[in-house]
């Protein structure tokens, strides 16, 4: 299956993710690579293959939250980094 450049570009409105003209070019073809494989897959025979969320045996594996402490030097280079900032803190769009 081969993705247009205008399907890559919804696809990327959709994930809100804005593509130069390049990285548009080259999804096209990568994405159209992974929807072949995926179509390869479809073929497979699991007729009698019981259905696997995951071959792990762990279930619900956490970390604990913890604060990492850094120091006011990394603080301000990270900060530096963000393109908006207000009152120390890196400045967001609102997602809702």
């Amino acid at each position: 299956m081969n993705l247009s450049k205008q399907e890559v570009k919804h696809i990327a409105l959709l994930a809100r993710l804005g593509l130069t003209a390049e990285e548009i070019e080259k999804f096209a073809g990568q994405l159209s690579s992974i929807l072949d494989y995926v179509e390869q897959l479809k073929e497979v025979d699991t007729e009698g293959v019981l259905p696997t969320a995951q071959v792990t045996g762990l279930e619900n594996v956490m970390a604990d939250d913890a604060i990492n402490q850094v120091g006011p030097k990394v603080r301000e280079e990270l900060l530096k980094l963000a393109p908006e900032r207000e009152d120390n803190l890196v400045k967001t769009k609102s997602v809702f």
